[in-house]
């Protein structure tokens, strides 16, 4: 319903703002709006889900009275990237699956604010070229392609598994100014700045967090969000976008920390959390991590 959505967007109503701003502060898009309905709507009747929890919603959503509640957690970015949607980039959903904490009703804050290495599953779909999802269940990265002239998903990436190293860095280097000195160390040392380092990568950033790690996922690479002077916890939702993604990352042999600490083991303290994120090729991230560390404690020293 989604990709049929995105696919018409500029045939029908559906560009565009929709007139109101989100938790975070950020206005919403007419198809953030509807993505995020169909989500919870889809989940609402399976009796498989107590919670769930959405970037776009202010708190946790309780499986209605009337309906069957089963024993798992859903949460989701329901359309990522959609501020790119006019521009007719590619936008993706994110989810990320847990089982219940709580005991008995219908779920509580306990099960919506659990650590990523807590998830049985994740995954995400992109709306591009082709609708593919890619998810895991623990057991390795799949992905499947949606066949639209029988209306299902086919394996079509089996067991995807991203090279130690990649051809591609992607980061808003727009920032750079913003930055640590960490940071910028690290980003010089991608461009090949420092060739006895590391060899020097391709810039490649579109923008949208699903499309920009399902590439270096494929080919190899590196995605960065840091924090800067003005966010220090950068943009992206730990819930909602970096735990999913790191927990796919990790089973495909890649990495992902907020710079410094594993993703997966940090523990959220709010639903809306932010944190900064180092995603890829397992020793790009590694790369990525010594250089901040390094700078810290030079920093330490002075």
């Amino acid at each position: 319903m989604i990709a049929g959505a995105v696919r018409r967007a500029g045939l029908v109503d559906v560009l565009g703002a929709a007139g109101n701003v989100n938790v975070q502060g950020e206005e919403q898009q007419k198809l953030d709006v509807y993505a995020n309905e169909v989500v919870k709507s889809a989940l609402t009747f399976t009796g498989r889900v107590c919670v769930m929890g959405s970037e776009e919603d202010d708190d946790f959503i309780p499986v209605p009275d009337g309906y069957p509640v089963g024993k798992y957690v859903v949460l989701f970015d329901p359309l990522d990237g959609s501020s790119n949607i006019d521009a007719n980039a590619p936008v993706g959903t994110i989810f990320s699956v847990y089982s219940r904490v709580s005991d008995g009703g219908r779920g509580d804050q306990r099960d919506v604010l659990q650590p990523g290495r807590h998830q049985v599953a994740a995954g995400y779909v992109m709306y591009g070229s082709s609708v593919m999802m890619v998810y895991t269940t623990g057991h390795g990265v799949h992905g499947f392609t949606l066949d639209p002239t029988i209306g299902e998903f086919v394996l079509s990436h089996q067991r995807i598994t991203i090279p130690p190293t990649g051809m591609y860095y992607s980061v808003n280097e727009s920032r750079f100014g913003r930055w640590d000195r960490g940071v910028q160390l690290a980003v010089r040392g991608l461009h090949g700045d420092f060739p006895d380092q590391i060899k020097g990568k391709n810039s490649r950033y579109i923008g949208s967090l699903v499309a920009d790690f399902h590439r270096n996922l494929v080919n190899g690479g590196i995605f960065l969000y840091p924090g800067d002077v003005k966010a220090p916890a950068g943009k992206l939702r730990l819930l909602y976008e970096c735990a999913p993604m790191a927990f796919i990352a990790e089973q495909a042999g890649g990495a992902a920390t907020d710079g410094v600490t594993r993703i997966l083991d940090l523990q959220p303290e709010a639903l809306h959390q932010r944190t900064p994120l180092v995603i890829g090729s397992r020793d790009d991230v590694e790369y990525v991590r010594r250089i901040i560390l390094e700078q810290r404690a030079r920093e330490g020293a002075a």
